[in-house]
């Protein structure tokens, strides 16, 4: 793998022996069909195409069987993220990053350098760098990443077998009939719903549990404690809509809004965020317990 300027992560191909082709654009077409064919010639011109030790190579290029190439992503226009990400803390095995609102952790769709992960590549120089966990785009807080390959898996076993306690904080709605069950620990069952960008509630055996204790109140609004025992997507949101407390500026629960592309609305960020978090580190022993900077006005 090779990082460019940018922090952005390549992908590598091998171009196979038993296979012939004219050039190396006609190999980058056949291999990848669900990629245009226009767009690969842009890669070429751009030099997003290169042999291992990093030389950029033609479109026109002759196709050698039995190498590898790497090659990277191009976004004609990407969202301006204009918010800051800190490091709360750094060793020679894990990085803790306090994200932004409206972040994401790792590329897709129109993210590539606008990333936690790509970033945190430029800042540290940490080429290997790789979450061992993610949250949502739209949450705000701790994500820890992997300093070293042949150690995350270690780290990503945690997350597997329930053995990191993690805090969140929400603003919600203030519900007086909901107060004087507080605490509580909500169960439900999740699956993705016919949207992929919601999950659903449905019947049978829970597979996803919340702890939600009130920590402050300034009605209409209150601050939310958030414990969970699992993991699953879009857990906090579903469960606190469950509750009747949708969560502030939600734009998935309970209604789904138009996608916002390009003109993001700043002004209003998910009122969610991942406040601690809490481990045994395998690799040292040590007891690791971190906290985001980031504060939810309650007031807002």
């Amino acid at each position: 793998m090779k990082v460019n300027s940018e922090g952005v992560s390549s992908s590598r191909v091998f171009l196979p022996q038993d296979t012939h082709y004219e050039s190396l654009l006609e190999f980058f077409i056949q291999q990848f069909p669900h990629i245009d064919s226009g767009e690969w010639a842009a890669r070429f011109t751009a030099g997003l195409v290169m042999t291992i030790e990093g030389v950029p190579v033609a479109a026109n290029d002759a196709y050698r069987p039995g190498s590898h190439l790497l090659y990277f992503r191009r976004l004609e226009r990407e969202p301006e993220i204009p918010f800051e990400l800190n490091i709360v803390f750094q060793d020679e095995h894990i990085v803790v990053a306090d994200k932004p609102h409206f972040l994401p952790v790792t590329p897709s769709g129109l993210y590539l350098q606008q990333t936690a992960l790509n970033r945190l590549k430029k800042q540290t120089g940490i080429r290997a760098l790789s979450p061992i966990h993610r949250i949502d785009r739209d949450t705000a807080g701790l994500v820890i990443f992997s300093v070293n390959p042949n150690e995350r898996a270690q780290y990503q076993n945690l997350f597997r077998d329930r053995l990191v306690q993690k805090v969140y904080e929400a603003i919600a709605p203030y519900s007086e009939e909901l107060a004087k069950r507080l605490p509580v620990t909500y169960r439900s069952r999740l699956q993705e719903s016919e949207h992929f960008l919601q999950m659903e509630e449905v019947a049978g055996e829970p597979n996803t549990d919340t702890l939600v204790e009130i920590t402050e109140i300034s009605k209409p609004w209150a601050r939310y404690r958030l414990t969970p025992g699992s993991g699953k997507k879009h857990q906090l949101r579903c469960h606190l809509n469950a509750l009747g407390i949708p969560i502030k500026y939600d734009q998935i629960y309970p209604t789904l809004t138009p996608y916002q592309e390009y003109e993001l609305d700043f002004s209003k960020p998910l009122q969610l965020l991942a406040k601690e978090i809490a481990f045994i580190d395998p690799i040292t022993g040590n007891q690791r317990h971190f906290f985001s900077e980031k504060i939810l006005n309650l007031n807002m």
